[in-house]
């Protein structure tokens, strides 16, 4: 038998991949038991009854967690992305330590310590706006850690000549960040801040920790709570179909920045 050229070797790796995943389709067509899984995953019935309230509880309350934890986030990890490049070494060790905490804790706990932990050790504070002040700062602490990484590489990354040019014209260092710099820095990090969104967004199912009332369910709590009334997983599917309504179409907007990003470098 001839030796297979590199191009005939392709070709039949190929082949045996389409083979390999024909054979997984056929498979699940003809073992799965369709109509049960029509009547229990896609019952329009139960899904009709999660009808407005899913979109004007639920969906409504996710969307609002993940603003105010997002812009909170912004906010602290500008201000240790700041503190990670400044020239007096207890802000670089302060924001160091800050990254390094908050990106090793899982969100969850972040959350316990928010809700729980503060109260305890500050019987007297009070968070502003109550439970949603709580979400928001328990959110935004480990989403500000990513964050303020993201934004000191944009930082970096502004071209050095841009502020030698502008400290030339006479402008002070504060004036020169806040007019030459951070603008630049944001217009190259806009796609991974797009992408934390969508993180953040996942992440706010973790809400239900802190003990939500029905008016502060969010849409994995909606859905679980509503899967346990019905005994139906339909809900989750439901509520997994929502979350791609708002995932997918930031997903997008992720690729088309990074895109418009990689053309105007």
């Amino acid at each position: 038998m001839a030796t297979m050229t590199r191009r005939q070797r392709a070709r039949a790796f190929r082949g045996v991949q389409y083979a390999i995943l024909v054979a997984i389709i056929v498979f699940i067509a003809v073992a799965a038991d369709w109509p049960r899984v029509a009547e229990a995953f896609f019952n329009t019935e139960v899904a009709g009854r999660m009808f407005p309230r899913v979109l004007g509880i639920a969906l409504l309350n996710t969307v609002k967690y993940t603003i105010l934890a997002f812009v909170f986030g912004l906010v602290v990890g500008v201000i240790i992305a700041l503190m990670r490049l400044s020239s007096v070494g207890p802000y670089r060790w302060i924001g160091t330590l800050y990254v390094e905490l908050f990106r090793g804790l899982p969100a969850l706990l972040v959350l316990f310590i928010v809700a729980y932990g503060i109260p305890n050790a500050f019987p007297n504070f009070s968070f502003p706006g109550g439970f949603l002040g709580q979400v928001t700062v328990g959110l935004g602490l480990t989403a500000a850690a990513y964050m303020a990484e993201t934004i000191r590489a944009g930082i970096q990354a502004v071209p050095k000549g841009q502020v030698e040019a502008a400290r030339t014209l006479g402008m002070s260092p504060g004036r020169t960040l806040i007019t030459i710099v951070l603008p630049q820095a944001f217009r190259i990090v806009i796609p991974p801040l797009t992408n934390e969104i969508i993180l953040l967004l996942k992440d706010s199912s973790l809400v239900y920790v802190l003990g939500v009332t029905t008016a502060q369910y969010e849409l994995t709590k909606f859905s679980q709570d509503f899967l346990n009334k019905a005994v139906s997983p339909t809900p989750l599917v439901v509520g997994g179909l929502l979350y791609l309504c708002l995932t997918l179409p930031l997903s997008q907007l992720v690729r088309r920045l990074e895109i418009r990003h990689a053309r105007a470098r």
